[in-house]
């Protein structure tokens, strides 16, 4: 099995434009020919069906009935709901005691995790269940036989989500979702529903986890670019793109296909091969960002960055990402100007080839 990684800005920009390249596993050629096991490690990447491995007149039929809830109007009225969880989250971090805080549990994960599921009517008893299986979904050890199992498990939970809610419908997505399914030519098909289910949550707190522990390690062990903000020289806003480029959450995504014989960056790419793309390379390229690419700069002049990928496939997501980083770090360094991290305590990176994270933030509030 051949898997071509793409790194530069220029040659990733090239693929995502590229009209042979492809998101359906199907223009794989080993996957097409069945060679591909139901227990690899990133089957969950390959065989979801939904927008994310879907291409044209589909891909946009699937994100049209999604899209909608992520227009900057509605998540502009999401911001007092953010503002209000990240305050209780504080409170309760503080409330803790002045021993170490491990940031990432504290704030990082419940954040996103409790809109995300407020938006699609996860109830809380279900949360941690659900964060069990994403999380096994990004992690590298993750073993063949867990992968299969978690695959079908994902199906299983969300699967009775959609149950529950066709029964029970309420103001959140999953019924909006339920509602499309049921009407007209645009309707979604119960396969569909449901891994358009596991993106939308799966994403939609994974990687805003990622960015708000991100911004926060980079900030606490750079404290003269933490400085600039306090001075008002530099933004939240600064910090976010600073950090999705520098630290990107999502570093490797599994994966594109090249549906024809096709040249890249000058090099001939067979048809049927499979290609990682390396957003987060991408990020740190000289090429791109200047021989300092390398460095957390607050003050660096963006020249945009392909966190949240580009063309089609461009994160629903984002501004919604964005609002509850710039949020949460704002909240939490203002009302606690001395926090450091903890001496002694290890930052363990997460173990995985997807995402950029650390398994735990300790920190001392102050």
């Amino acid at each position: 099995m051949v898997v071509r990684a793409l790194t530069g800005h220029d040659v990733i920009m090239e693929a995502l434009a590229h009209p042979d390249v492809r998101k359906e596993a199907r223009h794989w050629r080993p996957w097409a020919q069945g060679e591909i096991p139901m227990d690899w490690p990133l089957i969950s990447w390959v065989a979801p069906d939904n927008m994310l491995t879907a291409d044209g007149d589909r891909h946009r039929r699937l994100r049209t009935l999604v899209s909608q809830a992520f227009t900057p109007r509605r998540v502009e009225v999401l911001r007092p709901r953010v503002q209000e969880i990240t305050a209780e989250l504080l409170d309760a971090a503080e409330a803790a005691g002045p021993r170490p805080v491990d940031l990432k549990a504290a704030l990082a994960l419940p954040l996103p995790m409790t809109v995300i599921s407020e938006l699609f009517g996860v109830a809380p008893e279900h949360r941690d269940a659900l964060h069990t299986l994403i999380n096994r979904v990004f992690d590298a050890t993750t073993t063949p036989e867990v992968a299969a199992r978690t695959n079908a498990d994902m199906q299983t939970f969300l699967g009775s989500l959609a149950e529950e809610k066709a029964k029970n419908p309420g103001d959140d997505l999953t019924s909006a979702l339920l509602a499309a399914r049921a009407e007209g030519d645009e309707r979604l098909s119960q396969s569909e529903l449901v891994w358009t289910l596991i993106l939308m949550i799966g994403a939609g707190y994974e990687t805003t986890m990622n960015l708000i522990g991100n911004a926060a390690h980079a900030l606490l062990t750079h404290p003269e670019q933490l400085a600039l903000v306090r001075s008002g020289e530099a933004s939240w806003a600064d910090v976010v793109e600073e950090t999705l480029r520098w630290d990107a959450s999502i570093q490797y995504l599994p994966l594109r296909y090249t549906a024809e014989d096709l040249t890249l960056a000058g090099v001939h790419v067979p048809k049927g091969e499979a290609l990682l793309v390396g957003f987060g390379a991408a990020g740190r390229d000289p090429g791109r960002h200047g021989a300092e690419a390398h460095v957390f700069d607050l003050k660096r002049e963006q020249k945009g960055h392909l966190a949240f990928s580009h063309g089609p496939h461009f994160c629903l997501g984002a501004g919604l990402a964005r609002l509850e980083g710039s949020t949460a770090l704002e909240a939490l360094f203002s009302r606690f100007p001395d926090i450091r991290l903890a001496e002694g305590e290890e930052v363990p990176e997460a173990p995985s080839i997807v995402a950029s994270s650390r398994s735990r933030l300790p920190v001392v509030l102050g």
